[in-house]
């Protein structure tokens, strides 16, 4: 497949947010015809967990939140998680070439290591690096996404900072159910699954999986194809008490392993979660988690050798909910242990963190007030305390105000701390026992509208961040330091339309992610995104269309290496062929673009290339649902 780089510049700007608010102003008056104030429906008004830890509308949250549910994922099947996150509204996702290749997502224009990960409650991240192993998470064992931007350490403690995004697996639903489906595409990629589900009485059971293969594609101009190889499974196991409680066991397991230039990787990312809600008394739910996530990487390179990381986290979590009338407080406690492990001798090899934490929400008929405060004591870099107010205001049966101001902060991750002096070819790097966390305080903004057909979301922030942690550059040597501030702003603009056979949702973001030193962008950030998903039922036929699109970005600190934006259409068909098959055909990246969002480094020149992200892709499925 030949190379071409991308000439699409972004067309984006403050006069095109203006442009796309003028679209979706008249398309509310629509939507609300012949609306009465109960008539909210789940796919545009669903109920939320994340924002909250309890469950209440998008609206009720008061907060900038996202839901992809269970038919958009089906109808967009996307062979990674990156494609149903890319591009929705202020998030952005980078990517080292093709399927299964090092995925980072920046919320808000923050880095990669303040988007937290969730799978069904629970933490998955790699405590080297700090990140999450976003392309080790199989989307089609994905029931449900949620997607909540802007600070949440109160709730979640150290790096959610940009914001959370939080997976769901299967559950049993009543009585049986089952499915199996098959698929084949273009690059060799194959892809079968299946799964079971059945509730007896009071008891819950789901068993899935599933296993993806292809031989991918080059990841930089005249090399080689990199392949991929996936093998994952999930289970649940769930029992529900007269009262109203619930105990629980949820697993996600998928290793496999990934060829990039330069060499291949055997991967394993597990989470595996047993949770137990009570309820005490009529007013008071209790519910304890115990959870273990787990990221291994055991990597083979002719460069650099073997090596090997093993990081684990545990965490006992136990909140409680109470509530009098339309008042609720929650109070709660954490206690996680990260432990590394692998063939680099770290200082430390584990840290502790015990927090405590509290929030209420206290209603007055339009007016809605929420409260926060959390306290982290860690071991490695003391203590840390974060709070957060939100205030909320109905103007009508429709329309809601809101407006928040929230700190949070983002801990310094072991290879920050810990990373023994290492020499690459000349280049060395080395950890900063000394670092501090970053702390930020972010101010939101935002309006929403909801109605029966459809909604729209206008939210404006500012995020100030002290202590931000960067790597400094001394001729050959480098090491990360606390010496720069950022400051990010940014406005986000959402809206759905459901009507007849059409479902239609859009969001654009613009983003300024600033180092306030240098006056500089921040590296790897871009500045606008958008994304436009359109689908339509015709008959047996379900048709739809993705649209993504962003800016350019710089890859480096003093932005002159720039990359260009890029946009990128996507197809998708389902046909019911009878009762319980169905087939799917998806097109992605129709027209071939070839763009760019990353640097690497050649192994043995350390000359800089750039990642190709996969071109077009056509894929086949057949599936069976048993109900």
């Amino acid at each position: 497949m030949a190379l071409a780089k991308s000439s699409y510049r972004s067309g984006l700007s403050v006069s095109g947010l203006t442009v796309f608010l003028s679209v979706l102003l008249p398309l509310s008056a629509f939507a609300s015809s012949d609306q009465s104030s109960s008539d909210r429906t789940e796919s545009q008004d669903p109920i939320v967990v994340t924002a909250t830890l309890g469950p209440k509308t998008v609206g009720e949250s008061l907060s900038s939140v996202t839901v992809i549910g269970r038919d958009s994922i089906r109808q967009q099947q996307p062979a990674e998680l990156k494609g149903l996150l890319d591009a929705q509204p202020g998030l952005s996702v980078i990517s080292n070439g093709g399927y299964g290749k090092q995925t980072s997502v920046f919320a808000r224009g923050t880095g990669s290591e303040s988007t937290i990960l969730l799978v069904d409650g629970v933490r998955l991240k790699s405590a080297t690096s700090g990140g999450a192993p976003w392309m080790y998470v199989p989307p089609q064992l994905i029931d449900r996404v949620e997607i909540v931007r802007g600070s949440r350490s109160v709730l979640y403690g150290a790096d959610a900072v940009g914001g959370v995004v939080q997976v769901f697996t299967p559950r049993a639903g009543t009585g049986n159910d089952g499915w199996v489906e098959a698929g084949a595409g273009n690059l060799n990629t194959q892809q079968v699954g299946a799964g079971v589900s059945t509730q007896q009485g009071a008891n819950r059971f789901s068993l899935n999986g599933n296993h993806f293969v292809t031989d991918g594609t080059n990841v930089r101009a005249g090399g080689a194809d990199k392949g991929y190889r996936s093998t994952a499974g999930s289970a649940s196991v769930s029992h529900e008490f007269s009262r109203g409680g619930e105990a629980r066991m949820v697993i996600l397991r998928n290793e496999g392993n990934t060829q990039f230039e330069g060499g291949n990787t055997d991967f394993v990312a597990q989470i595996l979660g047993l949770s137990l809600k009570t309820r005490p008394g009529d007013n008071w739910t209790s519910r304890v988690q115990f959870s273990e996530a787990r990221d291994q990487q055991s990597t083979e390179s002719p460069a650099y050798g073997p090596s090997q990381f093993d990081t684990r986290t545990r965490t006992a979590r136990w909140e409680n909910t109470l509530t009098s009338g339309t008042h609720e407080l929650v109070i709660g406690a954490e206690h996680r242990t990260d432990e590394v492990d692998g063939s680099i001798a770290f200082d430390q090899t584990s840290r502790t963190n015990t927090a405590l934490f509290g929030q209420s929400f206290l209603n007055w008929g339009p007016t809605h007030v929420q409260l926060g405060l959390r306290a982290d004591d860690n071991e490695a870099y003391g203590r840390q305390e974060t709070g957060a107010v939100a205030l909320g205001q109905d103007i009508d049966q429709q329309h809601r105000v809101r407006m928040s101001y929230r700190t949070s902060f983002r801990a310094p991750t072991f290879n920050d701390l810990y990373y023994p002096f290492e020499n690459y070819g000349g280049f060395s790097y080395s950890g900063n026992p000394d670092l501090k966390p970053e702390k930020a305080g972010a101010f939101e903004v935002g309006v929403r509208g909801q109605y029966q057909h459809g909604f729209w979301d206008l939210a404006l922030y500012q995020n100030d961040i002290d202590n931000l942690i960067v790597i400094a550059y001394s001729g050959t040597t480098s090491q990360p330091t606390n010496v720069e501030r950022a400051r990010i702003r940014g406005a986000e603009l959402s809206g759905g339309l459901t009507w007849a056979d059409w479902t239609v949702k859009a969001g654009v973001s613009v983003i300024d992610p600033r180092d306030r030193d240098s006056d500089r962008r921040l590296a790897r950030r871009t500045g606008k995104t958008f994304r436009l998903d359109v689908d339509r039922s015709l008959g047996s036929w379900n048709l739809g269309g993705s649209v993504r699109a962003e800016g350019y970005r710089y890859d480096d600190k003093a932005n002159t290496t720039r990359l260009p934006g890029y946009g990128t259409l996507d197809l998708h068909s389902v046909w019911h062929i009878a009762p319980h098959w169905q087939g799917a055909l998806k097109l992605n990246n129709v027209l071939d673009k070839r763009y760019q969002t990353g640097i690497g480094y050649d192994s043995s020149t350390f000359a800089p290339f750039e990642y190709l992200a996969v071109g077009r892709t056509v894929f086949l499925s057949l599936r069976y649902d048993l109900k």
